[in-house]
Parts: structure tokens; sequence; C-alpha cells
């Protein structure tokens, strides 16, 4: 079994995330200043069969999403977060993550995805801290 966790940059270009972020950012209506929040939820990895899995959490407000404690998935571990800053620059929101998303990064131990208007944002370590040990949640 392989103790490794995938690195951002390979979550990133994975085909699951990849799906993952898209549907994230429809769902945040970017283009409704009416209904426009945040969305977004966890990458989960199993190293046994190196299969990628994604579980999405309650939409946010509009410049907010809570990530509550990880669902636990059997033999999978929690390897990233991911949530959507559907706000236009053009109205003068930032869209790099915050320093509220760079502290939670550090401190859950876990890669968190920023994705926006412009790009894929990541914040915090460049791969699950510890490996692919210890508790499938956060590993901090």
């Amino acid at each position: 079994m392989e103790s490794e966790a995938p690195t951002a940059t390979e979550l990133e270009a994975h085909p699951v995330v990849r799906a993952a972020f898209a549907a994230a950012w429809a769902d945040s209506f970017p283009d409704d200043p009416a209904l426009r929040h945040e969305e977004g939820g966890f990458v989960y990895y199993n190293p046994t069969n190196a299969d990628v899995a994604v579980r999405r959490v309650l939409p946010g407000r509009k410049d907010e999403l809570r990530l509550p404690a990880p669902p636990v998935l059997q033999n999978y571990y929690v390897v990233a977060t991911f949530h959507t800053h559907p706000n236009p620059s053009s109205e003068g929101w930032i869209p790099d993550p915050s320093p509220e998303d760079r502290e939670g990064a550090y401190e859950t131990g876990v890669p968190w995805f920023v994705v926006t208007e412009f790009d894929v944002f990541v914040a915090g370590p460049e791969r699950r801290v510890g490996g692919l040990n210890g508790p499938s949640g956060y590993p901090q």
C-alpha cells in the first residue's frame, strides 16, 4: 500500500477533481449577484486502488463556506478540500485564497483549492501532511 498522498498538482489534474471543481463553480451561480454563494467539499484518496472520490458539503453564503469535520469514507483519506470564490474581482472581491483559507489549510494539514473566475489556486501544504497514516480525516 502506498503511504504518500497525491500532490496538489496531481489532484488538480485528476478528472474526478476537475469535474468537482466545474460542478461546484456552476452551482455557486457566479453570474447571478442575487444567488451567488460558495460551494465546495472534500477530496479523498484510497491508497489500495488509487481511487479519488469527492464529497460536497452544504452550500455556503455569498462569501463563506463552512467545512465541517470530513465524513469518514472507509479505506479513504482526506487529501484536500475545495471551495469556490464566485464573487467577481470587477466588484472589488479578491479571488485569491483568503488569510483564513491559508491558515485553515496549514491547520488541517491538507491542500485547500480555491476555484475562481480566473483559475484554481491552492493554499497550504503541497500534499497531505504525514502521508496516508493516522486518521482518515484531517491528519492534524
